[in-house]
């Protein structure tokens, strides 16, 4: 006989044959947003990190990539590099200047101009992007007009497509000019001011992107933190202008001593791993041709010192090159690209005065009279043996004393002077006691 289920025990198992599946359902199609951190200047360590960002949040198929940023800027070909990425990206891009306190400054805001939705938070500051030299100085005459058209054409371009305010884009390249978040939110520069991401996210659901047109559904999303890995900071690191100048003169400084004094491994073991440290940063970053060759004529300087002597003539002229290569070494990239003076004098300067120190050494030992063979038994200690003989330094040698008395078995001398006939002319070393007396 079959047992008949509860009618009510039956409705409850329909709803929930209803409701969970649901309620999975939901879960599974809750939006994931990336957000990226990025409070570092703009190079190509950091271009690669955004870049793999955005082809993860592809891959991976987020609602949108949040680029949370507070740079100073850097370099205008890694700025491009993560323009182009952002113009081709098939996932919204967001850029969030956070949190309050940063700043998209010189290349990050043209970045902020690349993004699909530009946002800011409160207390927070965008622009300054006018190109500047190597020096940090304004670039003059024809040069300067040349690159700041290009850079406001540049910019202005991303504004129009993005639907933004051209005219304060352009201002931003021609006359340096730098908006707070509520300003740049009330001339059309950025489309929000949020206090946090969660309500950014919240605030930005539903728009349709220009001119992509992607529709975001970021509301309620859940956030995946993205932050730089130890591998990339120290990358990050080493592109460092001045800590590549550093790493390029110890590497010279440990190949000039390990070739002054052949085999003691330690200086040109530190000196080969600090000079390929500093090649790669010169990989990564742009280097200037006549940088480099003064450099490079600073290092043969310095090692031409260490065989043909000039009395440290060679070894300012290194000084001197080294810190003008070091001061143009790298190509124009912003005052956050070059190597200060301050350090490029110090390095130098610390260069000359080992070198100079190291040389003095060489030459008072050359001064020095040669002390081999008999002649550098003087002033030695030995021991009296029988037969007439005395120890010195482990040898038996032929001995006869100043004083004219007879030398005794066990007896301290000290060798005074060589005869011709190899023989040693010896003195008594008095005790403790005798001295006393």
């Amino acid at each position: 006989m079959r047992r008949r289920i509860p009618q009510g025990i039956l409705l409850v198992l329909v709803v929930l044959s209803v409701l969970v599946p649901a309620a999975a359902v939901a879960q599974g199609e809750r939006p994931r947003v990336l957000a990226v951190h990025l409070d570092n200047d703009i190079n190509p360590v950091t271009q690669e990190y955004l870049e793999n960002a955005v082809e993860r949040g592809e891959d991976d198929g987020f609602a949108a990539v949040v680029v949370i940023l507070d740079t100073p800027g850097g370099l205008s070909s890694s700025m491009r590099g993560i323009v182009k990425r952002f113009l081709a990206a098939t996932v919204p891009v967001v850029l969030y200047v956070s949190p309050p306190g940063s700043s998209a400054d010189s290349a990050g805001a043209v970045i902020a101009m690349a993004a699909d939705i530009a946002a800011m938070a409160p207390q927070t500051n965008i622009g300054s992007s006018t190109p500047i030299s190597i020096g940090g100085e304004d670039i003059s005459k024809d040069l300067r007009r040349k690159v700041v058209n290009d850079a406001a054409a540049y910019v202005g371009e991303l504004a129009r497509e993005h639907g933004r305010n051209v005219k304060a884009a352009r201002l931003m390249v021609t006359k340096a000019s730098n908006y707070g978040a509520r300003d740049a939110f009330e001339i059309g520069l950025v489309e929000v001011v949020s206090p946090t991401l969660r309500t950014l996210l919240d605030e930005i659901d539903g728009r349709k992107t220009v001119p992509k047109g992607l529709v975001l559904k970021t509301a309620g999303a859940e956030i995946e933190e993205v932050e730089m890995t130890f591998w990339q900071r120290a990358r990050d690191l080493l592109v460092d202008p001045n800590l590549i100048a550093l790493m390029l003169s110890i590497g010279l400084l440990g190949i000039v001593v390990e070739l002054w004094n052949p085999g003691l491994i330690l200086p040109g073991t530190v000196g080969a791993i600090s000079l390929i440290l500093g090649l790669y940063g010169l990989q990564v970053l742009p280097v200037s041709i006549a940088g480099l060759l003064l450099m490079l004529l600073a290092a043969a300087f310095f090692v031409t010192e260490a065989f043909v002597p000039t009395h440290g003539a060679l070894t300012l002229a290194g000084a001197i090159t080294f810190v003008l290569g070091a001061l143009i070494l790298f190509d124009p990239a912003g005052d956050a690209y070059q190597v200060s003076l301050p350090v490029a004098v110090a390095i130098a300067g610390t260069l000359a005065v080992l070198l100079l120190f190291a040389f003095s050494r060489v030459v008072l030992v050359a001064r020095r009279p040669a002390a081999v063979g008999s002649h550098g038994l003087v002033g030695m200690e030995g021991i009296v043996k029988r037969n007439g003989l005395v120890s010195v330094n482990g040898e038996l040698w032929r001995a006869s004393a100043s004083a004219g008395t007879p030398l005794v078995h066990g007896e301290h001398v000290r060798v005074e002077r060589v005869e011709d006939d190899l023989r040693i002319v010896v003195g008594s070393i008095p005790t403790p006691t005798e001295e006393l007396l």
